[in-house]
């Protein structure tokens, strides 16, 4: 299979999206990851800029990266200066990298109006600032930016610059659709002509503000470029870079390319996860390939079909990108799902009893719980069916109480009583809030009986307002994500009351807890 050049710019380009921002030692983490993912190129910052890349390119050598290549990012010279007098070109000459990709300008309007120079001292600027590059031993990458504007408004001179470039002797040329309003027909057959007039080869650099990042990209690759540029996940400026997410497996499984080291696909998603969670965001769901929405099924006619190939409703093999099937038990599913259900969490779950749990999962539903997000609770619910005793404990009464002082931070008390086994257990505890104190309360009463509790946190609580209409009166649905060092669960409550609803979901997620801790144990 023919190689296609994978480079990764979420340390630089990524960073630039809203809500990215990551220490040295995130970046040293992901770089880490990108090569265990196998990219050819990491691009890691733009070492003249800001002490943090400064910085980073410094511990570089930490790294010893097995397959990549780190890559410094900068720009051309600054007008009206010789190259070796630009302290950029400098800076990234004296990083430490064997890669240096820089940027230019290929759009005339850009030129005279962003740089305020002349159409021939930019020309002279990109041959000058490859050259000096090439002259201390860098291999060079050539981003020519804004190239697909450019060449829309004069492109006898977006040629020109790639001209430049070549002759300075970068290695690679790549094009940039930088403002991301291009559309594939029309790019693919501008790329082809590219290629067709270079001696070296070329790589696409799209973004998403058109919602075609990786369109253009791999339609780009069809009419021949050989590198491809993006993001993990798509981050980057205003609507995101080309995601590496979608276009890695594309290439691999759908248009016989080979982009990552053998057998290494499968390491994708685990690593786009990794990454969102070291940068602190949240992996969008519905993220094709690697979200988990991706080979989700819901609907009944779906979910039946799928059991019996899973061909009939899913493009590619989830386990081929590192991912997971999943069947949703909903109101919409029907005993096929409680089936496949039940199988995955390995409950033997008698035909009987199928019935009555879609019965008793709609009629939940209808009230307002929704389990495909909660699958901690669904598997509470299968186990309680099948005559499993999962009362690690039992509430007797609780009570909480907000204060709140003017000019201070208000604070809640609760007082639980429950029993463990013969054990009457009564306590308080203070909390930033209700929720917070009831988890307290209740974690101080169990921990002596069950020490695994230390180990739980909850690592995401949503509250969703099921009738507006009724105003503060309303039904709330809880949501609550809780994590130990083995695994991550979700537990739901609904109630009127949000109190009330957040501690269903609560007493769920422990007692899921201590469900798990009561298999492991045999």
């Amino acid at each position: 299979m023919e190689k296609i050049s994978v480079y990764d710019t979420t340390l630089r380009d990524g960073t630039q999206g809203e809500g990215i921002s990551l220490s040295v030692e995130d970046k040293l983490a992901i770089a880490r990851r990108l090569d265990y993912l196998g990219v050819d190129y990491i691009e890691g910052g733009w070492p003249g800029s800001n002490p943090k890349d400064v910085e980073f390119f410094r511990r570089a050598g930490e790294l010893h990266l097995c397959h990549s290549r780190l890559t410094a990012f900068g720009s051309t010279r600054r007008a009206g200066i010789a190259a070796s007098q630009d302290s950029n070109l400098q800076a990234l000459v004296g990083c430490g990298v064997r890669v240096a990709t820089i940027f230019g300008k290929s759009w005339d309007f850009q030129v005279t109006s962003a740089l305020g120079t002349t159409l021939a001292e930019n020309l002279a600027m990109i041959r000058d600032s490859v050259a000096f590059l090439k002259d201390h031993g860098l291999e060079v990458i050539y981003d020519a930016e804004h190239f697909f504007d450019g060449y829309r408004r004069n492109p006898a001179y977006a040629l020109d610059t790639l001209a430049a470039a070549v002759e300075g002797g970068a290695d690679w040329v790549v094009l940039c659709d930088t403002n991301g309003g291009s559309l594939p027909g029309w790019l693919e057959g501008v790329v082809r002509e590219v290629v067709k007039t270079l001696p070296v080869p070329v790589g696409i650099h799209t973004h998403n503000d058109g919602e075609l990042a990786v369109a253009n990209t791999l339609a780009a690759v069809v009419a021949g470029a050989r590198q491809v540029q993006g993001t993990i996940n798509g981050w980057g400026e205003r609507c995101g870079n080309a995601n590496l997410c979608s276009i890695i497996p594309n290439l691999e499984l759908k248009m016989g390319f080979r982009a990552l080291p053998a057998d290494h696909l499968v390491r994708l998603t685990e690593s786009a996860h990794y990454i969102a969670e070291i940068a602190n965001v949240s992996q969008p769901l519905h993220q094709p390939f690697v979200g988990g929405s991706a080979f989700a099924h819901k609907g009944g006619v779906h979910v039946h079909a799928v059991i019996k190939d899973a061909r009939t409703y899913e493009h590619v093999p989830p386990e081929a990108v590192g991912n997971r099937r999943r069947v949703l038990a909903s109101e919409l599913g029907g005993t096929g799902t409680m089936r496949w259900k039940a199988e995955e969490m390995g409950v033997d779950l008698p035909a009987e009893q199928t019935r009555f749990l879609v019965d008793q999962i709609k009629e939940l539903e209808h009230q307002g719980y929704q389990f495909e997000g909660a699958e901690a609770s669904l598997e509470l619910l299968l186990r309680k069916a099948m005559g499993t005793d999962l009362q690690g404990f039992t509430l007797d009464y609780f009570k909480v109480l907000t204060e709140k002082r003017s000019g201070e931070p208000s604070v809640s008390e609760a007082v639980i009583k429950i029993r463990v086994g013969d054990q009457v257990v009564h306590t308080a505890a203070e909390g930033n809030g209700p929720v917070n104190a009831l988890d307290n309360a209740l974690r101080k009463a169990l921990e002596q009986y069950h020490p695994s509790i230390r180990e739980m946190h909850l690592t995401d609580y949503k509250v969703r307002v099921l009738d507006e209409k009724d105003a503060t009166r309303a039904k709330v649905r809880v949501l609550i994500q809780s994590r130990n060092p083995l695994c991550t669960w979700s537990t739901v409550g609904v109630s009127e009351n949000i109190i009330e609803a957040s501690w269903h979901a609560l007493t769920d997620s422990m007692n899921y807890l201590l469900l798990k801790d009561q298999e492991r144990s045999g």
